[in-house]
């Protein structure tokens, strides 16, 4: 969970907590976690990815709590689901099935399926849409009878009732003819990262949940980095797609196949593979033999997958699963531990937070050293009256031995500089 305080001073505490809560219900009117829900979505996604827990009603109470704070918020979401039990594992999702709501290419104009923009705001302008101001309820239901008038008329216009439910993956083809260079398939048993600590090397599977989970502006960051030039990464994205995905557990007491699974519902999620160029010896896809040697070059794919709608966080996390699969020493973005260790945000946030916390003994410590060595320093030059105005009243000065502190002649009084040194030192 991160750095935690430990608390002192009750009194003093209690009431900054009450400054607190007055901050947060200075509002005219409150706001229940369905109107947080569903006004802000892409924050609660962020929240859930972050803190590992699908539960948007509680990352909307953890928003309302921490008045707006998405670290606090996950903080406060993390902390609830290390209380939960977890009875069933679920059976690996396959995202081949996701029910597309959105899924574009950058490598293709022209894909199974076709591009579907779905709703997105790649393509608006960034201005402010001052008439939010003043927008109230019955006029936020009338643009929503509206819209939705007009997404029925489409539909019948068209003829059809809307995307395919599945579609096919748009690098199917790429694999097909051997141009995409294939691994080994792994099926290890996964690794919880919350439930044991980061070491390293990390399995390929710790390394995607801490990405996953990672906070999301630093994902971007250090992906933003490999892209400018620290790691040799500038991908092409393959295919994003956003959807929703089925989960399903197995009976507790029987073994059986997908069909015989218990159907728990779905969740958004947001899949990215992206494409780089690589110059290994790996196998090629089915059909095209092996792309070393005299091939020449080769596509690798690097994946990216989140919770809900965060295409760019998704996108960076693909960079930076390629980035470390590669794993160059010469670049930040490709060293494990500089990477896994530096996107958790409650991680983060709790040691840098700490900070403002009292300090008094290690810093009582810091500056008797620098005072010590400024006296020593004094009395080699020969400042008398700086060595005086170090040592106490009768010239002698306090000095540390083992366990006891005990009075010792100043240093400035000895004849031996050695010894001078020897008096000075804690």
């Amino acid at each position: 969970m991160g750095y935690v305080a430990v608390r002192g001073g009750g009194k003093a505490i209690e009431e900054s907590l009450k400054l607190l809560e007055r901050e947060r219900v200075r509002a005219s009117a409150a706001w229940s976690t369905d109107e947080i829900e569903g006004t802000f979505p892409e924050l609660v996604d962020q929240v859930m990815g972050e803190a590992s827990l699908y539960a948007p009603r509680l990352a909307a109470l953890a928003l309302k709590q921490a008045q707006g704070s998405p670290d606090e918020a996950v903080f406060l979401l993390r902390a609830f689901r290390s209380t939960l039990e977890r009875p069933y594992v679920s059976r690996p999702v396959d995202t081949a099935r996701m029910r597309v709501a959105r899924r574009v290419s950058a490598a293709f104009k022209d894909v199974p399926g076709g591009q579907v923009l779905g709703a997105t705001r790649d393509y608006s302008h960034r201005l402010l849409a001052f008439d939010l101001e003043t927008e109230g309820t019955e006029e936020l239901a009338e643009k929503r009878a509206d819209l939705e008038a007009h997404f029925d008329e489409a539909v019948e216009v068209s003829g059809r009732d809307g995307v395919p439910a599945v579609m096919p993956r748009v690098l199917d083809h790429l694999r097909a003819q051997g141009l995409i260079a294939q691994v080994e398939n792994d099926d290890a048993e996964p690794v919880d990262a919350t439930m044991a600590p980061l070491s390293f090397p990390a399995p390929r599977s710790v390394r995607l949940q801490t990405l996953a989970r990672g906070m999301t502006q630093a994902v971007e960051a250090l992906g933003y980095a490999a892209i400018r030039g620290f790691g040799p990464a500038h991908p092409t994205v393959g295919e994003l797609r956003q959807g929703r995905v089925p989960v399903a557990v197995d009976h507790p007491l029987q073994t059986g196949g997908p069909e015989d699974a218990y159907y728990l519902g779905s969740v958004p999620v947001t899949e990215v593979e992206s494409v780089f160029e690589g110059e290994d010896g790996a196998e090629a896809g089915v059909g095209g033999g092996s792309v070393g040697g005299g091939a020449g070059l080769a596509l690798t794919i690097g994946y990216g997958l989140v919770f809900g709608r965060a295409e760019t966080k998704a996108i960076a996390m693909s960079v930076l699963d390629h980035c470390l699969e590669h794993g160059d020493a010469r670049f930040p973005t490709e060293d494990e531990e500089f990477v896994l260790y530096h996107v958790d945000g409650v991680e983060a946030a709790g040691f840098i937070s700490h900070l403002k916390l009292p300090h008094y003994v290690t810093f009582q410590s810091k500056l008797s050293s620098v005072r010590e060595t400024r006296r020593v320093a004094a009395c080699g030059d020969g400042l008398d009256g700086a060595c005086k105005d170090a040592s106490d009243g009768d010239g002698e000065s306090v000095r540390l031995d083992g366990d006891s502190a005990h009075l010792a002649p100043s240093a400035c009084d000895a004849a031996d500089p050695k010894e001078a040194s020897h008096a000075a030192t804690l």
